[in-house]
């Protein structure tokens, strides 16, 4: 399926949970590929479109492989989420239900299709394939990497969490668009004179909290990597409000926060993603519940109630901010820089605010967390704010 005057045929996709910037990185890469002489496609639905893909002849497999263009992708770059669609598929882990009927071979209640992905991805003729996800999408990738397939991968998640780069890509702008929706929701806080809990995603990692309290958006956050007591939070919270002038106060919660023993751990639904991920959601509902049941003790007797929101797909919806816009197409050039020069097996980076790339190895070494010592005020339940030597995000790989 190769052009003959095609240095060969480059591959992307895009996995996990979308945010603002794919498009533009799906844009950057497929310009300069074709103008470097390469063939671009892209593949559909994350790695679901590599696990049902059929090769039967005459197969229709327009959900599953797109060719790109320059006018295709000029039309999405502007635009968030991505317009190839993605998935929480895991081919090294699928459930019997999930595998294609057109697959023989899989009768277990988890099966690993990786040998029909490898397949496929020679049938359609891919040398190069380039996967823009998370941890979970990248590490199957470094699984084909280590399959003998030439991958470069580009770091993207909203929590910021990817080992090996300080910068993934929809980052700036969740923290952007959690400052903003913060601000706006005070006017409903300060008129009633309530404590103001926002949830914000963050399964592991308390970025997407940190960032914003340290912007000014809240007086207090919580994070996953230190478990907090809520009583604690509500006498916080309580001198917070009382001491503003329009009696209110703010705490940001990552979704994937911990409380103390005596408040029970774990706010996680039951149901389960193939990368083993249970659906996070509702911590901000029973922080909201014990603020209101402890406030008379910090409040003269009264009870202060509570205004609950939580962000959700707001954060991560709608165009890029200009970060998310500008850092897309360097990763998407420095992918090129590095498949030009076939160093494959990589994941581009930004290290200490200069791009770079490290070996995709990187995304299943460690998870990236918050330095509590260095950035989390424990006692206080805020940012420590200490930034002499540290990265714009305050946060590094190292």
């Amino acid at each position: 399926m190769h052009m003959a005057d095609s240095k060969g045929t480059i591959g992307i996709l895009t996995g996990g949970g979308d945010v603002p910037g794919l498009n533009p990185a799906i844009r950057a890469i497929t310009i300069r590929a074709l103008r470097e002489g390469y063939r671009v496609v892209g593949i559909r639905r994350g790695w679901a479109g590599l696990v049902d893909y059929r090769q039967d002849k005459g197969a229709d497999n327009s959900d599953n492989v797109q060719p790109l263009s320059e006018a295709i992708v000029n039309r999405a770059g502007r635009t968030g989420g991505t317009f190839l669609h993605t998935s929480r598929t895991r081919p090294s882990h699928l459930p019997r239900e999930r595998v294609p009927s057109h697959l023989a071979g899989y009768d277990r209640d988890i099966n690993d299709v990786t040998r029909d992905v490898l397949r496929n991805l020679e049938h359609i003729g891919v040398d190069t394939l380039i996967p823009i996800g998370g941890d979970d999408t990248l590490s199957y990738g470094k699984r084909l990497h280590d399959e003998g397939v030439n991958v470069v991968g580009i770091p993207k998640t909203m929590d910021n969490d990817v080992y090996g780069t300080d910068y993934c890509i929809g980052f700036s702008t969740c923290v952007t668009r959690t400052i903003e929706l913060t601000h706006s929701l005070r006017t409903s806080a300060g008129s009633h004179e309530r404590y103001l809990v926002i949830e914000v995603f963050g399964r592991y990692a308390g970025f997407t909290a940190l960032l914003p309290t340290m912007a000014g958006a809240a007086d207090r956050c919580v994070i996953p990597e230190h478990p907090v007591n809520l009583e604690h939070l509500s006498e916080l919270l309580t001198y917070d409000r009382n001491r503003h002038p329009s009696r209110y106060a703010v705490v940001l919660v990552s979704e994937g926060a911990q409380m103390t023993t005596q408040e029970g751990m774990s706010f996680e639904g039951s149901e389960i993603d193939m990368f083993g991920h249970r659906k996070l959601g509702g911590i901000g509902d029973k922080v909201a519940a014990a603020l209101k049941e402890y406030s008379p003790r910090y409040n003269n007797g009264r009870r202060i109630d509570v205004v609950n929101q939580r962000l959700g797909y707001l954060v991560r919806s709608g165009d890029p901010d200009a970060l998310d816009s500008i850092v897309p197409m360097a990763f998407g050039n420095l992918a090129l820089d590095l498949i030009l020069k076939k160093q494959f097996g990589r994941l581009v980076s930004i290290h200490k605010g200069f791009y770079d790339s490290v070996p995709i190895s990187s995304v299943t070494s460690e998870k990236k967390v918050v330095k509590v010592p260095k950035y989390y005020n424990t006692e206080r339940l805020r940012p420590i704010y200490d930034f002499d030597g540290a990265p714009l995000f305050i946060m590094t790989s190292d």
